[in-house]
């Protein structure tokens, strides 16, 4: 029979995030890959942990899973981890999962910390729909045509970024935003220094450009949404348009409710132009 591959999240910062299920499986499996196996070593000998350790990391992943992945069919158990968080998340570890789950292999998530999901629910931005951009490019052009690309974007999204660069990219960011558009910098999020700012993009900019330790660490930046001028209660040609595709192979209260999360509307808005849309038809 194949072993198991076990996807465990490990602390960003606070060990006492670290899960018992996550020790327990540590224990448990026959090898850990590891991003960096010195970093992880250290958090494996606080929980008293001595199993084998093998490299996985961006440069070896593609060729290293395949090895990985015939262990596993003999019957090891492996676990993935990634220096700190959730593994794949702007982490290596792709290759070995898709490839593992082409083989016919269980793979079983061990939750436990995340960075963006953690800067996510203390922000207090809106995080019904989001997106996460990952780490954003590193020339100043190739940012800012970014920031021109997510300029008209109705929801939350978020991207890492580095203490080489937060600087940067804010800076960047204002030359394409408006000054007052709302974001979140959440730094050192679980450790020591912890600090999330939220006010507008110029303020918070501000604050990394006179503060040395607002510079210092790894951030999570959470940016609001566009907010169109458009009155709530109005609906676009597009919204309607869309309506009114839905309302020929729907129902009224149906139609609304996928428009709704098509276009962002309100689904009580919608619902009123289904019904006005409908008597216009029978009339």
């Amino acid at each position: 029979m194949y072993g198991k591959l076990y996807v465990v999240a490990t602390p960003i910062g606070n060990l006492g995030d670290f899960s018992f299920r996550a020790v327990e499986v540590l224990k448990q499996v026959d090898l850990i890959a590891a991003e960096d196996t010195r970093h992880v070593r250290m958090l494996l000998q606080h929980y008293g942990i001595n199993k084998p350790l093998q490299s996985l990391h961006q440069h070896n992943e593609e060729h290293a899973s395949q090895g990985l992945v015939d262990k596993i069919r003999e019957g090891q158990s492996i676990a993935l981890v990634s220096d700190a968080g959730t593994p794949m998340i702007s982490d290596p570890g792709l290759p070995l999962v898709k490839l593992a789950r082409q083989h016919g292999i269980e793979v079983n998530p061990i939750p436990g910390a995340c960075a963006l999901i953690s800067a996510l629910s203390v922000a207090g931005l809106p995080t019904s729909r989001f997106s996460f951009e990952g780490f954003l490019p590193r020339t100043g052009s190739a940012r800012r045509s970014f920031f021109e690309n997510k300029l008209s974007d109705a929801s939350t999204w978020a991207f890492y970024e580095s203490s080489h660069r937060i600087q940067a990219a804010l800076e960047d960011m204002l030359t394409v935003f408006p000054a007052e558009h709302q974001i979140v910098v959440a730094r050192e999020i679980t450790k020591l220094h912890e600090t999330i700012v939220g006010d507008s993009l110029a303020n918070v900019l501000e604050k990394v450009q006179s503060d040395e330790n607002m510079r210092k660490g790894e951030f999570v930046v959470i940016v609001a949404g566009h907010q169109s001028s458009q009155p709530e209660d109005e609906l676009s040609d597009e919204q309607r348009r869309i309506l009114s595709i839905l309302l020929t192979e729907c129902s009224t209260k149906t139609a609304a409710a996928l428009a709704a999360e098509i276009t962002g509307a309100r689904k009580k808005v919608l619902y009123q132009a289904a019904l006005a849309m409908q008597g216009k038809q029978s009339e």
